[in-house]
């Protein structure tokens, strides 16, 4: 039996609110990340500056990357990861927060999974 035939896909999905306590740390940082991409073409690096300049939440798109969050963890690959990021009002006490415990329906009808 080949890896082919025992391989299995995973979607993950994770939701991460977090509260930015300093801006200009946060951007600071993801200009540091694009200050160290060597194969960041120049047109690429001023747009990806002036979007991380102005808003927190592009520069929390560049930090967080996917391939971070799973690399370590033995037996799996990456295939395949997309993410992104925007300012959003919280109230950890609303119900609309509350971690969904049973969304199966529409996790099969958005993926095609059953």
């Amino acid at each position: 039996m080949n890896s082919e035939e025992t391989s299995r896909y995973v979607r993950l999905r994770v939701e991460i609110v977090l509260e930015v306590q300093d801006e200009d740390e946060v951007s600071k940082a993801a200009l540091g990340r694009l200050a160290a991409d060597a194969e960041l073409p120049a047109a690429e690096r001023a747009q990806a500056e002036g979007a991380v300049t102005e808003d927190t939440a592009e520069a929390l798109a560049y930090l967080v990357d996917p391939f971070d969050l799973v690399s370590e963890v033995p037996g799996v690959e990456l295939q395949q990861a997309s993410w992104s990021s925007e300012r959003i009002d919280y109230d950890p006490d609303s119900p609309d927060w509350e971690l969904d415990e049973d969304d199966g329906a529409d996790d099969e009808e958005e993926d095609g999974i059953g």
